[in-house]
């Protein structure tokens, strides 16, 4: 019996990574109902990898968190023994902003904060944060006020929240940091290597992406300068110049700096959690993807992650994509054996994205009946 292990991510604005793979599955098994196929969705650190957690058997935990601009957001985390994954984008990512409205400088990680406190109550010992699909630029100082740290203006108030209100900080306390969050051992899902400041920063390289004109930026980048220079005086080390602080809108920066944390890529991470070296082990072939495979594709994200995880074990791997620009000549050194585009088969984007589990029900037939001609199956 041939046994396949579907690992997509996402089709943004179209599948989530389990709709993706429930589609090739039945693709394939209406072939050859003699296929065994195993479902292993997965995510590179963003949206979605609380969910590829859960898939591969981890509990969900609900949770009300307030969302970006302070609005209540339920989401969830996901928990097994005293591990736990929190991903930022379902609690306080761009995509929840509501109204689709973005508030560059009031957008905060307080709700990311509040959901990570959550788990450190339940009596998790390791978080694993997911960092992509971030709304602000606060460098993580919400996220650490929703653990207990105060951040303070000259009056001795607590400044807003958001990275704009940084410019009036004058001192973080961290005395009242939660001991749990202290004893805890935070991992960072991340694949973005920008500092905090400077012209390859939090603020000017991801601003824009999350609203921010020309002024807006000039009063984030002052407000990580000066959120820098507090953290430094209350830490006692400056970490604000190490690769990936810039992460997220400077989250990293924050919880590297005061939690301890260590950041990862972000696949590797949700392979680990997922297991994906114990379901690979009995695969005879993977077919992973994501909505577009294009030059991005190829630097850390979820289709080549998981295609060097199986060429390592020497088990053949299929891409799929929405669309694809990334010749097969250049796949093949990733270990690719063969692509597919459902731009192929419907070339009209909006009618490809809409009918896109038709086109992967069809795609799967496709690899199926290509196995029974080649014997593989």
């Amino acid at each position: 019996m041939t046994r396949i292990l579907l690992a997509p991510d996402k089709f943004k604005g179209s599948l989530s990574a389990a709709e993706v793979s429930r589609a090739l599955a039945e693709g394939l098994v209406s072939v050859d109902p003699s296929l065994e196929t195993v479902c292993l969705p997965v995510a590179d650190g963003g949206d979605g990898t609380v969910d590829a957690a859960v898939t591969a058997g981890w509990d969900r935990i609900a949770v009300t968190c307030p969302g970006p601009t302070g609005e209540p957001v339920n989401t969830s985390y996901a928990r097994r023994g005293n591990d736990a994954v929190v991903e930022l984008a379902s609690a306080v990512g761009l995509e929840i902003l509501p109204g689709g409205r973005s508030d560059a400088l009031g957008a905060s990680t307080f709700g990311l904060g509040t959901v990570i406190a959550h788990a450190l109550e339940a009596g998790a010992g390791r978080i694993v944060v997911g960092l992509g699909g971030s709304a602000s630029t606060d460098g993580g100082a919400g996220m650490l006020s929703a653990l207990g740290a105060r951040i303070l203006d000259a009056d001795g108030n607590d400044v807003a929240r958001g990275g704009g209100a940084l410019r009036g900080a004058v001192h973080l306390d961290v005395s009242g940091l939660l001991p749990s969050a202290r004893n805890a051992v935070f991992e960072l899902a991340c694949d973005v290597d920008n500092p905090l400041l400077g012209r390859t920063g939090a603020a000017a390289v991801y601003g824009p992406q999350k609203g921010a004109g020309p002024q807006e930026l000039l009063y984030l980048e002052h407000g990580m300068r000066q959120w820098a220079h507090l953290v430094r005086n209350a830490i006692g080390r400056d970490v604000s110049g190490l690769t990936g602080t810039g992460a997220a809108g400077g989250t990293a920066f924050g919880a590297i700096a005061v939690l301890g944390a260590v950041a990862k890529p972000g696949i590797d991470t949700v392979l680990e959690l997922i297991d994906f070296a114990g379901a690979l082990a009995g695969a005879d072939l993977v077919v992973t993807g994501e909505g577009s495979l294009d030059e991005q594709s190829l630097y850390g994200k979820a289709p080549i992650g998981v295609a060097h995880a199986a060429r390592d074990t020497g088990v053949s791997v299929i891409t799929v994509a929405g669309r694809s620009v990334i010749g097969l000549d250049r796949l093949r050194t990733h270990g690719i054996v063969a692509s597919y585009a459902l731009a192929d088969l419907e070339p009209d984007p909006r009618i490809s994205m809409r009918d896109a589990a038709r086109l992967l029900h069809e795609v799967g037939r496709t690899v199926a009946t290509t196995l029974i001609l080649e014997g593989t199956s």
